[in-house]
């Protein structure tokens, strides 16, 4: 019966790797508890009582861990982690093109350079200013001098 235990858990957890859903991590985790009652010599009846009970043990103390260590996910700077546009956020750039009021400039993040505008009325950034964006609009992102 161990065999059976052993061949559902390495289903579940393919199922796992494939959906990351952490349901099937979770029922794997019950295989375990199921393959070990086995392997101790317990009735079939108590095999499944036994995973089913470390199967929700398992969702109980994972999920939240998992959620919790998923949250806390940190950059090097010690912010949340965050992808796309979002990762710009709250970065600071070098103005190269100077910004005008109703024209945009350019500036210089980590080398890539990007289409900037400001929304302080009557602002003019000079070229070499320092400013951080505030903001995004499409692929034009706004920014203020850094103060």
């Amino acid at each position: 019966m161990w065999i059976i235990w052993l061949i559902i858990m390495g289903c579940l957890l393919i199922i796992e790797v494939l959906t990351q859903m952490m349901w099937a991590l979770c029922l794997a985790v019950g295989c375990i508890a199921g393959l070990v009652g086995s392997l101790t010599g317990l009735d079939l009846l108590w095999q499944i009582v036994v995973t089913a009970v470390f199967s929700v043990g398992a969702y109980i103390f994972l999920i939240p861990y998992f959620q919790k260590w998923h949250a806390l996910s940190v950059d090097k700077k010690g912010k949340a982690s965050r992808t796309g546009m979002d990762a710009l956020l709250g970065r600071r750039a070098i103005v190269s093109e100077e910004i005008r009021p109703g024209r945009p400039g350019r500036a210089r993040i980590d080398g890539d350079n990007w289409q900037v505008r400001t929304n302080i009325p009557d602002a003019v950034i000079e070229r070499g200013t320092e400013v951080v964006v505030t903001g995004y609009d499409s692929i034009i992102l706004n920014v203020e001098p850094l103060h």
